[in-house]
């Protein structure tokens, strides 16, 4: 069921920007490795991020419970894209190690709207190396700053994201550079799949959180979702359990940037033209090579939003004493999207939801990450 796709491209009609899709729980994969948890948790400033529980979304939404996930502090960094960044980099200096790559640094290249690009060179730092991130159009001088604060060189690039990613893979051709991308395409996907393993040690702990607080598990997760390696690496998680109940997975977009919602409602993958939106991390024309298969196949739902819901989810978040950004706020906007207003009934039923669900929110960064945010400071 699809509530008029096309509104994506008449925004004042305001249909939601919808599309549901049976069968995706019973669909099934293969399970992360428990390496990765094993990983992060040998660095010296990993720690769990905060599950907070708010009973006054629960209220709003007609839910029993509602978790969200506050990724606003990770690894010394304000989004969740530092997990996937530092066991992408470990796997890249091991496998050139193991392949007898000559010693001295690397320069690891990347592309990105602002926290994987700053994640990457954090680590390329950490480790010793060197990086070089390419930086789109539209993303705010702040964020720029801030990687180049982490000893990158930042080349920035006069055109969309897609361009940036083009340019960068370009870069990384010599011997002594890769890429450290977090997309994925036919011909590049190694690398991409270690940062979605990467982003598994978050579901993880949303598990073992759940369970100290007596919970069996969420019956819902709603998820951001840019070119979807975020939300593969939820898919994987909650679709790699052979039996007991699996959640509904909503994924959410801004309406600028819709190609994962565009995508699903057409039955495969496409590219759409992005339009600016303060949720600049989710500002991504094209899904993943290696995400779409599990986004096609384990995805319930996917909504997008406008920026004026993630700016009010925002601050909504902030009084109940969540700090996200406009992509962190993005799951919140979504699910008030789908379980209220016109049609939501229905919506809540294609989703098995009722009065005693359970919700988790994924939060994936704090406002300081995006300088567009309404509570940044």
């Amino acid at each position: 069921m699809t509530e008029n796709v096309s509104a994506l491209h008449a925004p004042s009609l305001r249909t939601l920007p919808w599309t549901v899709r049976p069968g995706a729980r019973r669909w099934r994969c293969a399970p992360a490795p428990a390496a990765v948890r094993e990983f992060h948790a040998s660095l010296p400033d990993y720690s769990p991020t905060p599950l907070t529980e708010l009973p006054g979304l629960a209220r709003e939404l007609s839910v029993g419970r509602v978790f969200v996930k506050d990724e606003s502090h990770r690894l010394g960094l304000p989004a969740f894209k530092a997990l996937g960044a530092a066991w992408a980099v470990h796997r890249v200096l091991a496998e050139r190690a193991a392949n007898g790559a000559r010693p001295g640094p690397v320069t690891l290249v990347t592309a990105t709207d602002g926290n994987h690009g700053r994640a990457v060179a954090r680590t390329a730092r950490l480790r010793g190396q060197r990086a070089h991130v390419f930086v789109p159009q539209g993303v705010h001088p702040q964020a720029v700053a801030a990687i180049a604060a982490e000893e990158a060189t930042v080349t920035e690039v006069p055109g969309p994201y897609d361009e940036a990613v083009r340019l960068a893979a370009e870069a990384a051709a010599g011997p002594d550079a890769v890429l450290v991308q977090d997309t994925a395409w036919p011909g590049y996907e190694q690398v991409p799949g270690w940062i979605v393993e990467g982003y598994s040690t978050l579901c993880a702990e949303i598990d073992e959180q759940l369970a100290d607080g007596g919970v069996a598990g969420p019956d819902l997760v709603a998820v951001p979702v840019g070119v979807g390696s975020l939300a593969q690496a939820v898919v994987t998680h909650y679709r790699s359990r052979p039996s007991g109940p699996a959640p509904a997975l909503l994924a959410v977009e801004p309406e600028a940037a819709a190609c994962v919602l565009e995508s699903l409602a057409l039955g495969e993958p496409v590219g759409v033209t992005t339009g600016d939106t303060t949720m600049a991390g989710l500002n991504c024309g094209t899904p993943s090579s290696l995400a779409w298969p599990y986004l096609d196949g384990g995805l319930d739902a996917a909504v997008a939003v406008t920026d004026a819901e993630s700016a009010r989810a925002a601050r909504d978040s902030a009084a109940l004493g969540v700090s996200s950004g406009p992509c962190g706020a993005a799951a919140l906007a979504g699910v008030r999207a789908v379980l209220t207003g016109a049609g939501s009934d229905d919506r809540r039923a294609a989703l098995g939801l009722g009065p005693s669900s359970v919700l988790v929110l994924l939060s994936t960064e704090g406002p300081a990450a995006n300088p567009h945010s309404p509570t940044a400071p």
